[in-house]
């Protein structure tokens, strides 16, 4: 098992536009064969308040790439990207791969 992290760096002034974005991706992500932890939005309580993180969970690199070529078929994807894109609430988008640490 590996999983995505996906950390955003977002416009505080724009994170209701990346919130809907967030809202907008478990169904696309299922479809297409990940497996959504979830979507982290910041707060005011403890550090940075203008990163978020995504969560996706895959069983092996094959299964991502998969993934990521059915995710660049898939309308609903393609039109939640297009209106975070019009917004710019997304300022930086990075990607990483974690795997867990058995316990």
């Amino acid at each position: 098992m590996i999983t995505m992290c996906i950390r955003y760096t977002l416009d505080i002034y724009k994170l209701a536009d990346f919130e809907t974005y967030a809202r907008n991706w478990p169904e696309p992500i299922r479809r297409c064969g990940g497996d959504l932890l979830g979507y982290f939005l910041p707060t005011k309580l403890a550090g940075p308040t203008n990163i978020a993180l995504a969560l996706i969970n895959f069983p092996d690199l094959a299964a991502y790439e998969k993934y990521r070529e059915a995710l660049l078929r898939d309308t609903g994807a393609a039109a939640n990207v297009a209106a975070v894109d019009a917004s710019q609430a997304i300022l930086i988008e990075d990607r990483s791969f974690l795997r867990r640490v058995p316990e």
